[in-house]
């Protein structure tokens, strides 16, 4: 039997986890979508992943380690394939495609071997197909059959990008959701915690300020971001509009711009010419190009101002309920207690929800949310206790 490091048994017994997740991952996701071309392109990353997985079993039986059987997907696929069933797969884009780039990190800090380096570039060819899908741009056939994502010369397409761009898209529902959810919690727990800290024995004060507080902030947050959000989308159709304007007053001018920025990016001048008179020929797809490369815009996701507000007055009302809910059967210490444990569990649950976006670790992000909103729990009940004490109430 040939010896090798730990490392090396380590390192290919958690790729050949990781695949194995993706592969239940994706034929989930396949058995899930209704439409028959997303579905389509799942299967094939599904049978993409299968192949990966056999190349680390293999792997670790030429290490002399006996392949594990195959267990269930970890939490994180478990909590991504329960949100795409209840609200389609369209829904778990950022979420799969951060999944996607990890792997895809983990892979590059491996070395440069051969097998490693095709897999990595698997992983990229998985998340351009997820932006294709997102874009409702047609697939092409890569190898190994696999859809390919090829979007032209665009250099925020072609080079790896950054965990958080994945998941960056200002259109994320999912993620204004969970934060949402997040600072409703923890405004409204610390507003109730502070009443409560000042008139403990007087509930339906408590719960009028936790009401009001709900209603409050909701439509605070709804307010903010439709004007947030509305305002940056006519800022952006207002750069496109006279970038839209330049090519058509001086598109001599726009076209050498945009050879420019290729040989900016190591093209030959002679070729970074021809690629941009060949983009020109189609002035909505020279336009799309050089909205990216100059203003580093996606005109496919400028945002829904109306999708953003009702997101997040829904989702903080819902967080914001959480801590008022105990108080409509009574006041006192004990309901006080329940209230706080139960925002305690939820701002882990919210935590943990949020490392699906962030690719932390599902603990370290639930205690770490935990600890901040019983840290303002915690003052804004003592300040209350002080005051309610000074006051006299």
């Amino acid at each position: 039997m040939r010896r090798v490091a730990p490392i090396d048994l380590a390192t290919s017994l958690e790729n050949l986890k990781l695949e194995r997740d993706a592969v239940v991952l994706y034929d989930s996701l396949a058995e899930i979508e209704k439409d028959q071309t997303r579905a389509d392109a799942f299967r094939r990353i599904a049978a993409n992943e299968r192949r990966h997985a056999d190349i680390w079993a293999s792997k670790l039986t030429e290490l002399g380690a006996t392949v594990p059987p195959a267990h269930g997907p970890r939490p994180r696929v478990r909590i991504i394939m329960l949100i795409a069933r209840l609200f389609g797969t369209r829904s778990v884009a950022d979420l799969v495609k951060a999944l996607e780039g990890d792997e895809e990190e983990a892979y590059e800090s491996q070395g440069g071997s051969p097998e490693v380096a095709a897999i990595a570039a698997d992983e990229r060819e998985h998340a351009q197909i997820w932006e294709r899908l997102s874009s409702g741009k047609p697939i092409a056939e890569g190898r190994d059959g696999v859809g390919s994502a090829r979007r032209g010369p665009y250099a925020a397409e072609i080079t790896r990008r950054e965990p958080w761009h994945r998941t960056s898209a200002r259109s994320g529902t999912l993620r204004a959701v969970i934060f949402g959810v997040s600072d409703g919690l923890v405004s409204n727990l610390s507003l109730v915690m502070g009443v409560a800290g000042a008139s403990a024995a007087d509930p339906s004060l408590v719960l009028l300020a936790g009401i009001a507080g709900l209603l409050a902030g909701a439509f605070s947050m709804a307010a903010g971001e439709y004007i947030s959000m509305q305002s940056q989308r006519e800022l952006f159709e207002r750069q496109i509009e006279l970038e839209r304007a330049e090519m058509e007053a001086m598109p001599e001018e726009e076209e050498a711009e945009l050879a420019a920025a290729y040989r900016a990016k190591g093209f030959a001048r002679d070729e970074a010419a021809r690629i941009a008179h060949r983009l020109f020929q189609d002035p909505e797809a020279a336009l799309d190009i050089l909205v990216r490369e100059e203003l580093g815009l996606d005109p496919d996701e400028l945002g829904s101002p109306w999708g953003a507000a009702v997101g997040s007055m829904v989702s903080f009302a819902i967080g914001a309920a959480v801590p008022v809910i105990p108080f409509l059967f009574g006041g006192g210490t004990t309901i006080t207690v329940i209230s706080l444990g139960l925002s305690l569990a939820a701002l882990f649950a919210v935590g943990a929800g949020v490392s699906l976006l962030t690719g932390r670790g599902m603990l370290f992000s639930g205690f770490r949310q935990l600890a901040i909103g019983l840290g303002a729990a915690v003052v804004t009940f003592l300040i209350g206790s002080i005051i309610g004490v000074g006051a006299g109430i």
